[in-house]
């Protein structure tokens, strides 16, 4: 086994203020330790939570308070650094991530591995997704959902256990804890690999949970593209007959349509990133017929209660896959032959690519050829 007791510099592409236009940015890798590996990053998928990452539409990724006389950053290496507003003898300490390297779905060669590191080895290609870290200790931990800890470490836009930031897949390297990597399947492309780290395993974790794996059910996916193509035009609906296997299309402004398939789904898996109104599709379930809420969205949604209360109707959410539901999925993606429609890009296309995925126009994820890039120091 090699030794990955030194740190290293990767070079990136990093959003470095709410424009969320991309640039390349060289940093330190985090200090690893023996169950960390070392890895090349082959691939990673585009997701629309980058999107939201990189232009704060969820007010968490930059700093906001004015700047100040006072204020003043103690440490630019870091990407994210610690800022001081000083005031009145009053001191306030803000985190403020002037770095951002995203993505969480990612594929890459294992070039080294620590000296407890036992279920990869070098030269196996593994997949990291949305975590990187949690405390090992809770419920959720214990129970193999640790993507429900409370002390969870994401793969971006956070700070490790030894107080470096995390970063994502727009990368050259990445170093990662073997307990968040899964090994890629033999008969499975790096590329078609990459969507299912996250938008694969977001699908099947609740299908999974709520079991709703079975025969005989009925479900619907609300979103044609990304997460929903996992699991509204004339093209949308080719598409979903023809190419993604549905049997049946729906679009919510068919009233007919929309009357005539009430009371008949058992479940909805909700993929939509963007406000809508739920009470439409609240109408299409069956009693006791689940609503399920995958889109991360930054505004309230709205519903009223005696949609839910008058078929016993449960509005739910899921948030990504344990990494044990991850296994899973990739094997049972690569038993059935279930693969993603991608589009693969180079680095240099990135800052396009999201301006596409911001106007949904991509069919139906973004794959990032890193490994086929070049990557200039900044």
């Amino acid at each position: 086994m090699g030794s990955v007791e030194s740190e290293r510099k990767t070079t990136g592409l990093a959003a470095r203020d709410p424009s969320g236009t991309l640039a390349p940015y060289t940093y330190d890798l985090r200090s690893t330790g023996p169950e960390d590996a070392y890895i090349r990053v082959i691939c990673c998928g585009i997701c629309h939570s980058d999107l939201h990452q990189i232009k704060n539409d969820l007010g968490m990724a930059w700093l906001t308070t004015p700047w100040s006389p006072g204020t003043y950053i103690t440490s630019l290496s870091l990407s994210l650094s610690l800022i001081k507003l000083q005031s009145t003898h009053v001191l306030h300490q803000c985190l403020v991530h002037l770095f951002a390297v995203c993505s969480h779905e990612v594929v890459g060669e294992v070039l080294e591995v620590g000296s407890e590191v036992t279920g990869v080895r070098v030269g196996d290609r593994v997949g990291v997704g949305v975590l990187v870290g949690c405390c090992r200790n809770c419920m959720p931990c214990k129970s193999d959902i640790e993507q429900y800890c409370s002390k969870k470490i994401w793969s971006y836009n956070d700070v490790y256990t030894d107080g470096k930031p995390t970063h994502g897949g727009f990368a050259g390297e990445m170093v990662v804890d073997q307990k968040f990597m899964v090994k890629i399947p033999e008969g499975m492309s790096s590329e078609q690999a990459a969507p299912l780290l996250c938008a694969g395993v977001t699908v099947y974790s609740p299908l999974n949970h709520f079991g709703l794996k079975q025969g005989g059910l009925r479900g619907g996916i609300l979103g044609l593209g990304g997460v929903g193509h996992m699991g509204s035009s004339d093209r949308k609906r080719e598409e979903a007959l023809d190419h993604l296997g549905a049997d049946a299309y729906l679009v919510s402004s068919d009233e007919a349509g929309m009357k005539e398939a009430a009371d008949s789904l058992d479940y909805i898996i909700d993929t939509v990133p963007v406000f809508h109104p739920l009470e439409p599709y609240l109408s299409l379930l069956k009693l006791d017929g689940k609503l399920i809420l995958l889109g991360v969205i930054n505004t309230p949604l709205q519903f009223f209660s005696p949609v839910v209360m008058s078929g016993r109707k449960v509005i739910t959410g899921s948030f990504i896959g344990s990494m044990k539901e991850t296994k899973e999925m990739l094997d049972f993606c690569e038993e059935k032959g279930i693969t993603s429609q991608i589009e693969v890009i180079k680095m240099d296309y990135i800052n396009t690519a999201f301006e596409r995925l911001e106007k949904n126009d991509v069919r139906y994820r973004f794959v990032v050829d890193v490994a086929g890039s070049k990557l200039d120091g900044a």
